[in-house]
């Protein structure tokens, strides 16, 4: 910050849903616009770009701290997702973030709670075939966040780009009355996109994981040098990956923006996309080919 900037101070938390429709309430009859950040918590520099997109175009920000137990599946790392909620606290103190609405599960889900979003077919590609409750809990419980903030911008990163597609969809099958503002991917230097779960890697996982950004960076220079066969790209991206030890993918794709569906041919814009495994490590990465935009086109 320079010495202009106001000092640091924690941001409001808030853990019941009545306590942050309040404050929204009170923000928009004070006739504020109210930008959300939905999160899980250990945040880093890519939540935080984030909370600064919010900050330039809404009045009011809020940030949502919530490890959503709907969306991992039985098998996955819901107990060991970092937990940080001090330290995310700290983080956002430089921001003048309005408030943390930080939840406890039964909260969100109170006894007999039974009523769960339907996710839209673009839901059922990538993630979907690989965890396929993950988009249902992932939409109801963001719906459950739109509804308790009354956010008229909700800023997403591209890096979650189904996500992203996903509720885009959503807001617009179910007139929710929230913009969804995807955000470019925030790397570290050596091009590993940020992610809470990078704290899992060793040094030694890391330095494979970044065979994703490079075999990402390898099929845009290939694509942009005129090669239109999607099948020769994805054989490159596969040969990256696999000479860095990466052999447990779970899917690896190139597809329309909007659809998702896989690409025949490189004359239109696509989305290159990568999910897979290093250790015990799940990481995804992505990147738009053909085109300058930063997120996901909007669904006409």
């Amino acid at each position: 910050m320079d010495e202009s900037s106001p000092a640091p101070r924690k941001p409001l938390l808030l853990h019941r849903c009545e306590q942050i429709q309040l404050h929204s309430h009170r923000a928009r009859l004070a006739g504020k616009t109210v930008g959300l950040v939905a999160t899980m918590g250990a945040l880093h520099e890519g939540h935080l770009s984030l909370v600064e997109a919010s900050q330039h175009e809404c009045e009011v920000t809020i940030v949502s701290i919530f490890v959503n137990p709907t969306q991992f599946a039985a098998h996955e790392d819901l107990n060991k997702y970092p937990r940080t909620l001090d330290s995310d606290l700290e983080k956002l103190s430089p921001y003048q973030v309005d408030a943390v609405f930080a939840p406890s599960a039964e909260e969100m889900y109170p006894p007999g709670f039974s009523t769960y979003i339907q996710p839209p077919a673009c839901a059922n590609r990538w993630e979907g075939e690989f965890r396929p409750d993950h988009f249902r809990g992932v939409c109801t419980v963001v719906l459950k966040l739109f509804n308790v903030t009354q956010a008229d911008v909700a800023y997403f990163g591209q890096k979650d780009y189904q996500q992203a597609l996903v509720l885009r969809r959503m807001t617009e099958d179910l007139n929710v009355p929230v913009r969804i503002q995807v955000c470019p991917i925030i790397r570290d230097a050596d091009g590993l996109a940020l992610s809470s779960r990078n704290a899992f890697l060793s040094p030694e996982e890391r330095t494979q994981a970044l065979a994703l950004s490079r075999s990402l960076e390898q099929a845009e220079l290939r694509v942009s040098q005129g090669e239109q066969d999607p099948a020769v790209i994805l054989q490159l991206m596969q040969t990256t990956l696999q000479t860095a030890g990466i052999d447990q993918i779970d899917y690896l794709t190139l597809a329309n923006p909007e659809t998702l569906e896989p690409a025949t041919d490189l004359h239109q814009p696509v989305v290159a996309a990568i999910a897979c495994r290093i250790g015990n490590t799940r990481l995804i990465d992505n990147r738009l080919l053909g085109q300058p935009a930063a997120e996901p086109p909007a669904s006409e």
